[in-house]
């Protein structure tokens, strides 16, 4: 059967279906995987990097490594979106490492990079849910103290460990430590809260990896 029917065929599928026919190599699962998360691996990348063109490179890569290794998905530990978002982050970092980018004191959040750098999808609904998420964590980040707001982005969206933010901020890593938990349980609160009104958009902290 030509690819284009059996994408139409699975396109509603749920992400786990996909990911099971990723993994026996079929092309369609990916391809219809990629148009459902391409925007939020591009965002991901987009915001760890600092430029269009890495992230698009990066989004790339991402698909690739989704294809190698869907075998090794769990979902007792992820669901699929976290699983992709989490590859996206890890391999935006992993590029900066070999970019040899020195330790800054530079935290990047969402906020820091524009909507206008969210791909369109050609579908407005994909598009319109981007950005109200993208809107909710630059809203709850904004929440944070500023100390915590900034241990929080340089953890995450620059991959930097406990102890190297410690050297950044010339801070004592307990104090790191705290201000980085501290943030999480108060955006877990933030988040909480807004997922009581209109949108259920928000990503959870919980998911939130940050480096020891």
């Amino acid at each position: 059967m030509p690819l284009t029917p059996v994408i139409k065929l699975i396109a509603n599928k749920s992400d786990k279906y996909l990911l099971e026919r990723i993994a026996k190599r079929d092309p369609a699962g990916l391809s219809v995987l990629y148009d459902r998360y391409k925007t939020l691996v591009f965002s991901v990348a987009c915001n760890v990097l600092g430029n269009m063109e890495d992230a698009e490179e990066v989004t790339i890569d991402v698909f690739s490594k989704v294809w190698e290794k869907a075998e090794s998905y769990t979902p007792q530990k992820a669901s699929v979106k976290v699983w992709v978002a989490r590859i996206a982050r890890n391999r935006s970092i992993d590029v900066l490492r070999r970019r040899n980018v020195r330790l800054t004191s530079q935290s990047p959040t969402w906020a820091d990079s524009c909507l206008d750098c969210l791909p369109a999808n050609g579908n407005p609904e994909d598009d319109l849910e981007m950005a109200m998420a993208h809107r909710a964590i630059t809203n709850a980040l904004a929440q944070l103290p500023p100390n915590q707001r900034n241990a929080l982005s340089l953890a995450y969206f620059r991959g930097y460990s406990h102890s190297q933010i410690s050297e950044i901020l010339g801070e004592p890593l307990g104090t790191v430590k705290t201000r980085i938990r501290s943030a999480l349980q108060k955006l877990r609160k933030i988040m909480g809260d807004d997922s009581k009104g209109k949108t259920n958009l928000n990503p959870n902290p919980d998911k939130l990896r940050i480096n020891n």
